[in-house]
C-alpha cells in the first residue's frame, strides 16, 4: 500500500492533480476542439479579409486569414448605399418588434400551462407538441397569409411565428419549477395572477427570458425565406434578402453602380460580397456577449428534467 500511495504521489507530483491518461486525455481533447472550432470560425474569418482587401490580393489568391493590400472601398460602398441602410432598418424593426411580440405572447402561453390547476392543460400541451411535427405546407400558408391581406406587410414576417412551441415548452417548465410556496405567500397577500406573473415569476426568470428572447432575435434577424416569399416590394425587403440580392448578382445595387469605371469587377463584387455578409453579421454579433453568461444557464434551468 505504502508503495502504491508512493508511485501515485510521484505521478501527481509530475502532473500536478491529473494523471497521466488525464493529461494526454486533455491535450487531444483541446487540441481537437480548438481545430473543429476554427473550421467552423475559417469562412467567416476568409470572408472580413476578402472585405477588406484589395481586388489585385483577391484576383491573385493571396488572401485566406487576414486582409491583403488593405483597402475600405467595398465597406464604404455597402454604409453609403441608402438601399442597404434602409434594409438594415426594417430587419432592426422586425427584430425589435417581433421579439417583444414573441415574448408577450410565449409568456402569456406559458405560464397558465405552468400551472397545475388549469383545467385541459395535457390536452392544449398537445395541441402545441403537434404543430412541432406537422404543419399545413408552404403553399397553405401562403394563401392564408394573402387572405389575410398581409401580402407585402411586415407582419407577415412577424405573426406567422409569433409562438415557437419549443420555446414555450422550455419557459413552461421553468415556471413549474419555481417553488410553490411563493405563490401561496402571494396569494395570501392578496396577489393576482397578472400581478404575480409581473412581480414574482419574471424577476425570477432573468436567465430562461434572456435565452428565449435570443432564440427568437436571432430567428429573426437571420429571417430570409418568408420574406423572399411574401414581400414583393424592395423597400421592405430585409437585410437578408438583400444580401442575397448581391451574392446572386440578381440586382445592381448603386453600390455596384459606382464602380463600373474600375477593373476587376468581378473581383470587387467578390469583395463587396464580403463586406455585405460582415455588415449584416456584426450587428447580431454584438448583442451576444451581453446574453452569453445567461444562455446555458438558462438552456439548462428549463430544460426537462428525467
Amino acid at each position: 500500500m505504502a508503495a502504491t500511495a508512493h508511485k501515485h504521489g510521484n505521478r501527481r507530483s509530475l502532473f500536478g492533480k491529473y494523471s497521466g491518461w488525464d493529461v494526454s486525455f486533455n491535450i487531444v481533447n483541446y487540441t481537437l476542439l480548438i481545430l473543429f472550432t476554427f473550421i467552423c470560425i475559417f469562412p467567416f474569418i476568409n470572408t472580413v479579409a476578402n472585405a477588406f482587401s484589395s481586388s489585385h490580393a483577391i484576383q491573385t489568391g493571396k488572401v485566406v486569414l487576414w486582409p491583403v493590400e488593405f483597402q475600405l472601398d467595398a465597406m464604404k460602398s455597402v454604409v453609403t448605399d441608402s438601399n442597404i441602410i434602409r434594409s438594415l432598418g426594417v430587419t432592426i424593426y422586425i427584430t425589435v418588434v417581433g421579439t417583444a411580440l414573441n415574448m408577450l405572447f410565449s409568456i402569456t402561453t406559458a405560464y397558465p400551462l405552468s400551472r397545475k390547476d388549469l383545467k385541459g392543460r395535457k390536452y392544449f400541451m398537445n395541441f402545441m407538441i403537434v404543430t412541432m411535427v406537422f404543419s399545413g405546407g408552404m403553399i397553405p400558408s401562403y394563401l392564408l397569409i394573402k387572405s389575410l391581406g398581409l401580402l407585402n406587410s411586415l407582419w407577415a414576417l412577424m405573426l406567422p411565428g409569433l409562438i415557437s412551441a419549443f420555446n414555450v415548452i422550455i419557459m413552461k417548465t421553468f415556471f413549474q419549477d419555481l417553488p410553490e410556496e411563493l405563490r401561496e405567500a402571494a396569494v395570501m397577500d392578496g396577489c393576482g395572477n397578472l400581478r404575480y406573473l409581473a412581480q414574482v415569476v419574471l424577476p425570477l426568470s432573468g436567465a430562461v427570458l434572456a435565452t428565449i428572447s435570443l432564440f427568437y432575435a436571432v430567428g429573426h434577424w437571420n429571417s430570409y425565406f418568408a420574406a423572399v416569399l411574401y414581400i414583393d416590394d424592395s423597400a421592405l425587403y430585409t437585410l437578408q434578402v438583400k444580401l442575397r440580392n448581391i451574392l446572386l448578382l440578381a440586382q445592381m445595387d448603386t453600390s455596384l453602380e459606382t464602380m463600373q469605371s474600375l477593373d476587376n469587377l468581378n473581383v470587387i463584387e467578390e469583395s463587396l460580397k464580403g463586406a455585405t455578409i460582415v455588415f449584416a453579421t456584426v450587428p447580431i454579433l454584438i448583442v451576444y456577449p451581453f446574453l452569453q453568461k445567461y444562455f446555458v444557464k438558462g438552456s439548462f434551468l428549463g430544460s426537462v428534467k428525467g
